[in-house]
């Protein structure tokens, strides 16, 4: 990625924030003076995030979410989402989830163009946000901090700590701080913990430790770091995460990345765990019978065994709405 891009990037931006101003104010005619563009009431609250204080509307009408991850918390808040970028930079074009059902047609949401030289800032000043939601977990979470300031010049802009351990955390935030919903948090949390209680009831775990690996299309594995996310999870099932990362020191992929690159040969080496869950990046692009004609998978000891599973590849970090389908997967792959 190239890091030379921000102060090349910060005219274009002032310039065409200026431009926009501009003409909002010669359109405004009548409009009453204490709506502005700071969401629907005028009314605005402070956010504490990763990059200072950071005052955001109250109500706002406009939001533009610059992580694909963090889009079904909105939805699930009802908060309107004007935009947001594909899941994954190479895609020209995005697709919405099926777990978001009719929410990103009742709000009209657009994907914006992305790449992995960074965000399309042209494009985000025009959809006229009041508010960005950036950062969390990824690649999408790098790139926000590079852009901070940039964006920051658009619109009022919040970034998700990307060291928060799991959905939870990342819910909280958003709920919470950004737009004042402890009811709409709490009701998420209670479901998923009435249904996590429901499940590890129901099944029968299997030998453990326990490790999670994605899979990159090029067939490179990253290990999950213990204590993040899905291996958070599945320890709440039952499950015991293998600490291979605390065991050999691995560092993140990225500054403050939560996955490890292994070598085929530390796979072999140090991956002994008695169950694998596999899954893709960004896509589905391995299985474990795929990955079975391969020498350094097929000797691992959860190969041998038969106790080796694949996960979707948006299990590696989910959020509420993904968190209850897994759930619905381990019941019916394990449930007694």
């Amino acid at each position: 990625m190239s890091h030379n891009t921000r102060g090349l990037r910060r005219p274009i931006v002032a310039a065409l924030t200026l431009m926009m101003a501009a003409t909002a104010a010669c359109s405004s005619g009548d409009a009453d003076p204490s709506a502005g563009a700071s969401g629907g009431t005028g009314e605005t609250r402070v956010v504490s995030t990763p990059e200072g204080d950071v005052e955001v509307p109250s109500d706002p009408e406009r939001v533009v979410v610059l992580n694909y991850a963090l889009v079904g918390y909105l939805y699930e808040l009802d908060v309107p989402v004007t935009a947001t970028i594909p899941e994954d930079a190479s895609q020209a074009s995005g697709e919405f989830s099926e777990m978001w059902g009719d929410h990103p047609a009742e709000d009209g949401t657009e994907f914006l163009p992305w790449s992995a030289d960074g965000f399309d800032l042209e494009a985000i000043l025009a959809t006229d946000p009041d508010l960005i939601v950036a950062g969390g977990w990824g690649f999408p979470g790098f790139q926000a901090e590079e852009a901070y300031e940039d964006l920051s010049a658009i619109a009022p802009t919040v970034l998700v700590d990307r060291s928060y351990a799991d959905w939870r955390d990342q819910a909280e935030f958003l709920a919470v701080d950004v737009f004042d919903d402890r009811g709409g948090f709490d009701e998420m949390v209670s479901t998923y913990e009435d249904r996590v209680a429901e499940v590890a009831g129901s099944i029968e775990v299997p030998p453990q430790p326990t490790s999670f690996i994605s899979v990159t299309a090029d067939g490179a594995p990253y290990v999950l770091f213990e204590g993040t996310g899905l291996p958070l999870m599945f320890d709440e099932l039952g499950f015991r995460t293998n600490d291979l990362v605390a065991q050999y020191d691995l560092a993140p992929y990225q500054p403050g990345g939560d996955m490890a690159e292994l070598s085929t040969e530390q796979l072999g080496q140090m991956v002994d765990s008695e169950t694998l869950f596999i899954m893709g990046f960004n896509a589905d692009t391995t299985s474990v019978s795929e990955l079975t004609d391969t020498p350094a998978w097929r000797n691992l000891p959860a190969f041998v065994n038969g106790n080796a599973y694949d996960l979707p590849y948006w299990a590696l970090r989910h959020d509420y709405n993904e968190a209850l389908a897994l759930l619905d997967m381990v019941q019916e792959e394990f449930g007694r």
